[in-house]
């Protein structure tokens, strides 16, 4: 059936939960899975209202949190035995990021957190899960 996941991550624990049942269905599938965390870089307009140095340190800041959250999963992955290997990225566009690993690594499954966002929040905050699912031609399982 399927046989290599895409696991995004953000660090959060909705995120970490998702991801040790994607490892256990991957162990059980005997499926890889590729890790990607994506970070937002700091827009222009904000790079115009502060120092070049502080937004050099932020997007260290940014880039360290995101290889934290795929290195979680990494170890997860590790004392589960599935093979797992990892991208870090910015991107502004996360789910278009999140889709584009997954197609550029070969993946046939996405397996992603629902953050539980609903009515007017949903709506207006919206959720990159929602967009992949709404974007992508690639199967995504949705873990709640």
């Amino acid at each position: 059936m399927f046989k290599r996941f895409l696991i995004p991550t953000d660090g959060s624990e909705r995120s970490l939960s998702t991801a040790r049942a994607a490892l256990a269905l991957a162990k059980e599938s005997d499926a890889t899975v590729h890790v990607v965390s994506v970070y937002d870089p700091v827009p222009v307009t904000m790079m115009a209202e502060y120092p070049l140095p502080t937004m050099n340190d932020y997007q260290d800041v940014l880039k360290a949190q995101a290889q934290k959250a795929v290195d979680s999963v990494k170890a997860l992955a590790d004392a589960e035995q599935v093979a797992c290997a990892c991208t870090v990225m910015a991107s502004g566009l996360t789910y278009q990021a999140i889709i584009d690993t997954a197609k550029q690594h070969g993946c046939d499954l996405i397996v992603m957190a629902s953050h539980g966002r609903r009515g007017i929040g949903a709506m207006l905050l919206g959720s990159e899960t929602q967009k992949v699912l709404t974007h992508s031609d690639i199967p995504v399982l949705v873990y709640r």
